[in-house]
């Protein structure tokens, strides 16, 4: 791809829009970042690429007259791909492609890409520490927080990039080819984007777009969207399930994980070798193992590494216990379904959660949480923009209590709770109303645990009933 003299407007000041604006500029493009904030609101980091890099920096509407001059748009995962100025290009014969894509046409090696409504980082994340673990060259990036653009200049021929892809990102590809790539499950998310939940789904079945008949396909033989795609994919198609026993793939049989492939078994690990609670972490396992088998890990290192992997920042993290109540935070489950299953984690235990839920919705209903609330949850304790709409939906279900911030959150679960019971921050909602980021969410919710004082004693709070 020729960049040298290639006018380039970058749509997007963030992490991804960032790091395009640099490597076109370092690549001898002309460049403009644009953002629809002010360029004031900026990072450091953004504004300062008109110094150091010569890019010009833009915010508000775009002006024709400069539209008509692109050759190149790269628009990052966060902005919509209607936005005028990516159609204005497209129309007149520009191209418009994201930072994922423009990635691709410089990448060395081989790619792992990961993809699901929920999971993908967990994942992304093991097969990472798997393939590193086996002896094989590995880099991580992506979605998960390291832009691929970054790892294009220090990928090799020997190289495995895994990457974690969304929904966003995927929208924009049009050559990129993982040689392995996963979709781990489907379900109702950024309906606040989608004009249907088709055409989420359709975005996500976009990462098996250009594979061939050497790539391989890993699909859930569980999710009712997943399952139903392998006949249509040119890769050879892997399938895991913890619900059923496979013919061919691999599945969980009691307590182990089992793969089948022509005619042979092989048990993988067991359910008492995963440090991470949960089903669903069971499915990121056999999911990793089957990315794993396909580039050629071994089996017995790749037990080892699971065995002492303890997962992801702020997925199911266990923060403290306190007087009794333990807490964790899953910030990153900012759907319903992710919500769910940590809900579903936490319930193999002996007592109640006490859930904090609220921000930003997303256009999904909160009824399918209502079963689990009914069974495992004590309290609802709602914060942010949609805590009206959040409490509309499933009062009656469990005690509803509001609180203004994070910090009256943590306290109000806490005098909810009672010893033996877990805390759990699990928002099932963007972050964007109160905080800049899932992380930041989560932050600030650990920083609160701590500062919550601990009774006089275990005696002065209620045991759970048994």
């Amino acid at each position: 791809m020729e960049l040298v003299g290639k006018k380039s407007l970058i749509l997007g000041a963030g992490k991804s829009g960032i790091e395009s604006a640099k490597f076109l500029a370092d690549r001898g493009a002309v460049v403009a970042l644009h953002d629809r904030k002010p360029v004031e609101e900026w990072s450091e980091a953004a504004r300062s690429l008109k110094e150091s890099h010569n890019v010009g920096v833009m915010s508000g509407d775009l002006p024709s007259w400069l539209l008509d001059q692109i050759d190149l748009v790269v628009i990052s995962p966060g902005v919509p791909t209607n936005t005028i100025p990516a159609r204005y290009v497209d129309r007149k014969d520009g191209e418009v492609i994201g930072e994922v894509e423009l990635a691709y046409r410089f990448m060395k090696g081989r790619i792992v890409g990961i993809t699901g409504s929920n999971g993908k980082t967990t994942t992304t994340t093991l097969i990472g520490e798997l393939l590193k673990n086996a002896g094989i060259e590995t880099q991580v990036g992506g979605n998960i927080g390291t832009p691929l653009l970054s790892l294009a200049t220090t990928s090799t021929d020997d190289t495995w990039t895994v990457a974690e892809l969304s929904s966003f990102q995927l929208e924009t590809i049009k050559d990129f080819r993982a040689n392995v790539a996963i979709c781990l499950n489907v379900t109702p998310n950024h309906l606040d984007r989608y004009d249907s939940f088709a055409d989420y789904a359709a975005a996500k079945h976009r990462i098996f777009l250009n594979q061939t008949a050497d790539d391989v396909a890993v699909l859930s033989a569980d999710d009712e969207i997943t399952s139903t795609w392998g006949s249509g994919l040119k890769a050879n198609v892997v399938f895991f399930s913890v619900r059923k026993e496979l013919d061919e793939g691999l599945f969980l049989r009691g307590r182990d994980l089992i793969c089948r492939a022509n005619g042979k078994e092989k048990v993988l690990t067991t359910r008492d070798e995963i440090f991470l609670r949960g089903l669903h972490n069971v499915e990121n396992v056999l999911a990793s193992f089957a990315a794993g088998l396909a580039c050629g890990a071994d089996p017995d290192s790749m037990r080892t590494t699971v065995a002492n992997f303890k997962g992801v920042e702020h997925r199911i993290e266990f923060v403290a216990e306190i007087d009794g109540v333990k807490f964790y935070n899953d910030s990153k489950a900012t759907s319903v379904d992710a919500t769910s299953k940590a809900l579903e984690a936490l319930s193999e235990g002996d007592g109640k959660t006490i859930l904090i839920l609220g921000g930003r919705g997303k256009n999904a209903p909160y009824a399918p949480l209502i079963e689990l609330i009914e069974k495992s949850v004590r309290a609802l304790v709602l914060i942010g923009e949609d805590a009206d709409n959040i409490e509309s939906q499933l009062r009656g279900r469990a005690d509803i209590i509001r609180a203004g911030s994070m910090e009256d959150a943590v306290a109000k679960s806490f005098d909810a709770a009672q010893s033996g019971d877990a805390v759990l921050l699990a928002p099932a909602c963007a972050s964007f109303d109160m905080f800049t980021s899932f992380e930041e969410r989560g932050e600030i919710f650990k920083k609160a645990v701590f500062r919550v004082p601990a009774s006089a004693g275990k005696s002065e709070r209620k045991e759970t009933a048994a």
